[in-house]
């Protein structure tokens, strides 16, 4: 079955069932993740936003934008987030295609750099993404790894 890329934003009537499932994903509370989707869909900024990969009515990929993704990093800024792919559909593109969708949408907005934190070594590069620096999480005993996605040439340093 095919499935296509939406942006919350265009979608807002599965803001419950998409926090639903981001929540059961990662086990953020789910507050986290309705408020963070009222906020992208009150139109006031270009962070947060929420990305879906939609195979008819199930939500089978996703991700957001945000300020910082619990990082001691703030200048650091935007954030790709809770990426998760469902088992049953990885290794067919969803995350690329949904990585790639996220970049491009955010550089119409006028943001080309993006920052993404994951214990991951090789996954990310493969979508255009370089290993920038280690950042200690909120609450984490081990610093993690941080990568940058440029659509820009500039870049923070760390």
């Amino acid at each position: 079955m095919e499935y296509r890329l939406i942006r919350l934003v265009d979608m807002p009537e599965i803001k419950e069932e998409a926090a639903g499932w981001f929540h059961e994903k990662w086990g953020v509370p789910l507050e986290a993740y309705q408020d963070s989707m009222e906020e992208c869909l009150e139109k006031k900024g270009n962070v947060p936003q929420w990305y879906l990969a939609m195979e008819g009515k199930r939500i089978i990929g996703g991700m957001g934008v945000i300020e910082n993704d619990f990082h001691d990093r703030k200048d650091l800024a935007p954030n790709v987030c809770a990426v998760y792919t469902e088992e049953d559909r990885r290794c067919r593109g969803v995350a690329g295609a949904l990585l790639d969708f996220v970049c491009r949408d955010m550089k119409e907005r006028g943001i080309g750099t993006l920052y993404l934190v994951t214990d991951h070594t090789s996954f990310y590069e493969r979508y255009g993404w370089e290993f920038l620096c280690l950042v200690q999480g909120d609450g984490e005993p081990d610093p993690t790894r941080m990568y940058v996605h440029r659509t820009e040439r500039r870049t923070k340093k760390c």
